[in-house]
């Protein structure tokens, strides 16, 4: 694959990895992901209409306006055969909460599960004492009232738990949920913005079931990254999407504990990238290919305008394997196209670009040898200190070892960052906007604008869950 983005090369399926640890890795190819074969996902059949995550509803007569529990339910991905799963509110992942720019909301969360957890606002830039990460840990039974504000551009965020050692086993069992912010009141956007009709969110993850259908994750867990060779999307298997407006809106989120998704549409034709993880791109952006690592989003606006129910069209991987088929029914006349900016300033000031690097960040290792800058997480040590509001470029550097290494997705909790470079070269267009997440090539060197709004203790870490597990982590205090 190109870049050594990981796509799937074609290995083992469930019934291979019933009696121990998955050992397929992610990687065999130029820019190796780790050393072993990418399991193949499964086409989409096209059996079963897409699920969409209801929005969450506010409250009524409470002292809070939102509630997101936490809880352990079954879901029937097969027929007749019940799964054990985690949700927030129900079964399986979580409503939709969504906020305004600007909006801030008190948010009832509470754990119903038999174990620790946290509720992470991923990409959100609240305060480090409710931002969910390691240290905000909820016991069971236990609930906290704590207020988010979306004090930041209108973008395509993302919820989920973040305990020390169990973050990866807790996404993998069904703990994820979108988190949006709207754009205001009087916004002139022309862009889609019917949720559920022609803003559509699209949460792309692979999972492995043993022999009994179940998700046991001791038993079929990598310590490089758990991969599965069955595709899901919201939580349905074999979905499909009946399309009833011209141009639709889909908010792509790749929630796979490890796996990189490279999306294409069957036809081979182009949309338009308009946002990725933290807003709106500097300017929209025609591909036909996009690669997302494990936690990143991207907006994309596909035109359905000139097909026929005859054609068929679908969302695929770079294997050419179906992930989401289309049924065309348009219930609309073809639109005109929506107004896309255009901007005069540069994305990043030349003053920006100039600045020396004040931090620097070295990831390293596979499995449960992974470290940051030669260490691995203590919550009882500060790393790095940053003032609040104060911009710094951090140099994240992607060491080799011997058999090439692993791609790194970086994340960095309480900001948004820009990328200002990969190897010294500026970066694609698509990359051009505010990000929380960046894949790192093995001997890659990527320079990041980063501040942060808020003050507290924030982590920084691999988004390849199993990663993030075994410590490959850091903190930074904003002071």
């Amino acid at each position: 694959m190109d870049n050594g983005h990981m796509g799937g090369m074609g290995g083992m399926g469930s019934d291979n990895q019933e009696d121990g640890n998955n050992d397929i890795g992610m990687g065999g190819m130029s820019g190796m992901m780790n050393h072993g074969d990418i399991p193949r996902l499964a086409a989409s059949e096209g059996i079963n209409e897409l699920s969409i995550p209801p929005v969450l509803e506010r409250q009524q007569g409470q002292d809070f306006d939102y509630e997101v529990t936490a809880q352990q339910g079954t879901t029937e991905f097969f027929e007749g055969v019940s799964t054990d799963t985690y949700g927030y509110n129900g079964d399986l992942l979580g409503p939709t909460l969504k906020l305004e720019e600007g909006e801030s909301v008190d948010v009832k969360i509470t754990n119903d599960l038999d174990e620790v957890t946290t509720f992470h606002w991923h990409g959100l830039e609240v305060p480090g004492e409710i931002d969910g990460g390691p240290h905000g840990e909820i016991q069971p039974g236990e609930s906290q009232i704590i207020t988010l504000e979306a004090d930041q551009p209108a973008a395509t965020l993302w919820y989920h738990p973040h305990v020390h050692g169990s973050t990866a086993e807790q996404v993998f069992k069904g703990l994820s949920g979108m988190l949006l912010i709207a754009e205001g009141a009087g916004s002139d956007s022309e862009l889609p913005r019917e949720y559920g009709v022609d803003d559509i969110p699209l949460i792309f993850q692979d999972r492995l079931f043993d022999k009994d259908n179940q998700l046991s994750y001791d038993r079929l867990m990598n310590q490089d990254g758990t991969l599965g060779d069955v595709s899901i999307v919201n939580g349905t298997i074999n979905p499909k999407l009946t399309v009833t407006k011209s141009v639709m809106r889909f908010r792509l989120l790749n929630g796979a504990n490890a796996r990189n998704y490279t999306f294409q549409l069957s036809n081979g034709a182009n949309f338009t990238q308009i946002a990725s993880d933290g807003g709106l791109l500097d300017e929209p952006v025609e591909t036909d290919t996009l690669t997302l690592a494990a936690s990143e989003r991207a907006e994309i606006l596909i035109d359905f305008s000139t097909m026929t129910e005859e054609e068929s069209l679908a969302i695929i991987n770079d294997e050419g394997t179906v992930l989401l088929p289309f049924e065309i029914a348009l219930e609309d006349s073809p639109a005109d196209s929506a107004n896309m900016w255009t901007t005069d300033e540069p994305f990043l000031t030349e003053q920006e670009t100039e600045m020396p690097v004040s931090k620097e960040i070295e990831l390293f290792g596979m499995a449960d040898m992974v470290t940051i800058n030669g260490k691995k997480f203590d919550m009882d040590r500060i790393d790095f200190r940053q003032e609040q509001g104060v911009t710094e470029v951090w140099e994240v550097y992607n060491k080799p070892d011997m058999m090439g290494g692993m791609i790194h997705p970086f994340h960095i909790h309480g900001t948004q960052f820009k990328i200002i470079s990969r190897d010294g070269e500026e970066v694609e267009p698509n990359e051009q906007g505010l990000k929380d997440s960046v894949l790192v090539e093995p001997g890659e060197r990527v320079k990041l604008l980063v501040t942060f709004p808020e003050k507290g203790i924030f982590v920084f870490h691999c988004h390849i869950l199993e990663h993030e597990d075994n410590g490959m982590m850091g903190q930074i205090e904003v002071y």
